[in-house]
Formats: C-alpha cells, structure tokens, sequence
C-alpha cells in the first residue's frame, strides 16, 4: 500500500481521529492541512474529494473516503486490527455503540461552550447558550463516568478500540475548555491511562482541545 494521504488541519478533533488511528496501527501517512486557517475546503478541488467541505479526507490505494469514524473504521479493518474493530458482531457493536454516542450525544453537548469559548464563535457568545452547553457536556461525561466506574479499564471493557480514540479525545477537549467541571475520577483516571499509549504521546494529542 503506498503511503495514505490525510487532508485536514491536526486542530480538528476529527482528523485527531484519524491521525491516532494511524499512529496506533503504524500506517505510514502524510498529512496536510486543509480547513480553517489553512487551504480552503470550498475550492472545486477540494469539494470534488468531499462535497461537504469537511475535514478529514483521506486518499488510499481503494480511492476517496470521508467522515471521520467511518476512515477509522476503514483503517482498521484495513489492517485486520481486529484488536481495534473486533470481528465479533457482539464485541464490535460494544465498540461501535461508544463510537455512535460519541458523534451524536457527546458532539451535540459540547457545540455551545466549545464554539463559544475557544473557537469564539459569535453564533455561540451568549452566556446563557455556553451555561446549557457546559451543563449537558457535563452530564454527558457522567453517563462515561458511570461506565468506567463500573467496568474495565476501557470503555468497552479491558481492551483499547476504536472507542477508545473517539472519547478520548473527546475527553481531553472537556479538560481543556474553560467550564466548570465535576471532579470525575473514574474520566481522569481513564485519561491518564490513554496518554501513556505511544500512539497518543506521539500525536501530542492533548495540546489542542
């Protein structure tokens, strides 16, 4: 297989995604940035790759693929990291039911506080939208709190996923917003346990939030 092609800023959660995904299996990539900041995803050239002007993109032997947790998945199985996707329907819908939480349940609790207090989003300055923002984000992290409180080491139990990536990174964006937080230290712990990984040490995943 030559050598992936990532498209998309390292800032954005999403390609985090991948890039962790990359770095966790040993797949050679090159990443560029493309999105905020950087090339434009509304050029012609861009939006014939993905028609959502969205990042990431990536561009391997099979052809174009996006939408971030569908690449990680792609990835995965790819390599037959079934450590990371399992091939049991029953283990791999465990891991794909955190990784489905974390794109709807999660990313709609933090939108307000996130785009208002780092981003600076002025659709999201209202004090009153970042203060309901931050109440469900936290009630979010809760529901994760309860898990890892009462399972494995895991989300999905005693072995690392996919999941894994997806809320971890998901965490270190709750840690690193300027919110008030509860002090949840099953989610800490956990934390602590995802930045001793390589894979994540390697990225410098937890300098961006």
């Amino acid at each position: 297989m030559s050598v992936l092609r990532v498209l998309g800023r390292q800032s954005s959660i999403n390609v985090r995604k991948v890039l962790w995904t990359c770095e966790e299996i040993g797949i050679d990539y090159v990443q560029e940035d493309w999105g905020t900041g950087f090339a434009s995803t509304r050029t012609p050239e861009f939006l014939a790759l993905n028609p959502n002007g969205l990042v990431p993109v990536i561009e391997s032997d099979d052809g174009i693929l996006w939408e971030s947790n569908t690449i990680c998945r792609y990835l995965a199985s790819r390599h037959s990291r079934d450590d990371l996707l399992p091939s049991s329907p029953w283990r791999r819908a465990l891991a794909e039911r955190w990784m489905d939480w974390q794109a709807t349940e999660l990313n709609s609790a933090w939108r307000g506080a996130f785009q208002g207090l780092v981003r600076k989003d002025a659709a999201y300055a209202a004090p009153s939208i970042i203060a309901a923002s931050a109440r469900d984000w936290n009630g979010t992290m809760e529901v994760l709190e309860n898990t890892l409180s009462t399972g494995g080491p895991f989300v999905t139990g005693d072995h690392f996923t996919l999941a894994d990536i997806l809320i971890g990174l998901s965490v270190n964006r709750w840690l690193r917003t300027p919110i008030e937080r509860p002090a949840l230290s099953a989610v800490t712990a956990y934390f602590d346990r995802l930045k001793e990984r390589p894979s994540f040490r390697r990225g410098g995943y937890d300098a961006l939030p």
